[in-house]
């Protein structure tokens, strides 16, 4: 590879670092305005907190685990492509575009047990999801580790195609998040002494459409530049993703009856199911895909909160969790060619990873939480909890002018 491709390379994977980065203030603004006011300041701090925390276990840990390659050697290895490394820092930007993969995993379990989750615990849980439980399964499936896909590819004509992360980072993440608000609990006064809900309104509708926005741009980068590459680049991975969140769209809107917190999911929703599919579908394909997703999500959410009786805050398990292993089933529907896919995908090689992806995830959020439940503690007195988690937790609210009554 010459020197101004893998300085074009860099540039490539660089701006879609940026744009992915820029994705975590889509999930803080997304979790501002559904919380209540007097949680929002916690939601920003802890995307931003988990966002630090997640770049150092990655950095330490979790790069080394799920690709092999340890970044403690000297810089002139890292930057001028001695072993194990590419020219002019390459590897280094794929690690910052790979963080921000990762460090979703927290960004999607905040929004789950928002309202009433402890920060420590939350911090510690960060540390070990990012520097070891997910590093595992992203090495597992995107690396080759462990003869998982060798299995795969050996058993059914293709190993398990996970494109950009509908089951490795969305389904993790969301089936995390629903053991992680299984043992924390509902939010007092989320259901009455009957188990009827009571319905807890969003804080900031135009907080939460932005939020919305945000992740939307962004995930352009997420899915475009997972080719990691100029040369590798696919126009058809932007116009499959940007059916897929049209076709969430306009099913939420319908499903969701016009409720704007639907509808801006609902765009979530298709380019969440999207991500594994998304350069092997076609595009009417990609519509569907998200059409589908956008109706799972509305009618998840309801029988998740009304039906389970789980208080997932912003539904990040409908979301992530049952729309991201949609989508990992999806791709091996769609992407075949007898639907005008592009071939190279096994359908039982798609159930089963996404199947152990899922209760792989569900495990190890169980057994990070458990320990820290017992260690710790999961939740905010009953005392901090009505008094939101802005005051609780940062001693500020998010209009401090108001603390002192002016």
């Amino acid at each position: 590879m010459d020197t101004p491709s893998v300085g074009g390379d860099v540039f490539f994977v660089l701006v879609g670092a940026i744009l992915v980065f820029a994705m975590h203030g889509g999930f803080a603004f997304l979790e501002v305005g559904t919380v209540r006011h007097k949680n929002q300041v916690n939601a920003l701090v802890k995307i931003l907190v988990d966002f630090a925390i997640s770049t150092v276990a990655y950095f330490f840990v979790g790069f080394t685990f799920a690709y092999g390659t340890s970044l403690f050697v000297d810089a002139a290895t890292l930057s001028g492509g001695g072993e194990g490394f590419e020219l002019q820092g390459l590897t280094l930007v794929k690690f910052f575009f790979l963080t921000t993969f990762a460090a979703a995993i927290p960004a999607i379990i905040s929004g789950g047990i928002a309202e009433r989750m402890k920060f420590l615990p939350q911090c510690l849980a960060t540390a070990a999801l990012v520097g070891i439980a997910y590093p595992l399964f992203e090495g597992m499936i995107w690396n080759g580790n462990f003869g998982f896909q060798g299995w795969l590819e050996a058993s059914f004509g293709a190993g398990f195609h996970d494109f950009a992360g509908s089951v490795v980072v969305h389904g993790v993440g969301g089936w995390i998040a629903l053991a992680a608000v299984l043992l924390l609990g509902a939010r007092r006064g989320r259901y009455d002494k009957n188990g009827r809900p009571i319905g807890i309104p969003p804080s900031s509708i135009p907080w939460l459409a932005m939020g919305s926005w945000m992740l939307c741009v962004g995930w352009f980068g997420f899915n475009v530049m997972t080719a990691a590459s100029l040369e590798s680049a696919s126009g058809l991975v932007a116009i499959n993703s940007l059916m897929a969140m049209v076709g969430g769209i306009l099913t939420a809107l319908i499903a969701g009856r016009n409720d704007p917190g639907f509808v801006h999911n609902g765009a979530l929703a298709g380019l969440v199911a999207v991500c594994a599919g998304s350069d092997v579908m076609h595009p009417v394909g990609s519509l569907i895909v998200g059409g589908v997703a956008g109706v799972i999500f509305v009618k998840g959410f309801e029988f998740c909160q009304n039906k389970l009786k789980i208080d997932d805050v912003l539904g990040v398990w409908p979301l992530h969790g049952i729309c991201g292993a949609w989508g990992g089933i999806a791709a091996g529907i769609f992407g075949l060619e007898a639907l005008g896919g592009m071939g190279g995908v096994a359908l039982p090689s798609q159930i089963i990873g996404t199947i152990v992806g899922l209760a792989y995830a569900f495990a190890v959020g169980f057994v990070v939480y458990g320990i820290l439940k017992a260690a710790t503690g999961l939740r905010l007195s009953a005392e901090e909890e009505h008094m939101g988690a802005d005051l609780a937790i940062h001693r500020i609210s998010a209009n401090p002018e108001s603390d002192l009554g002016r």
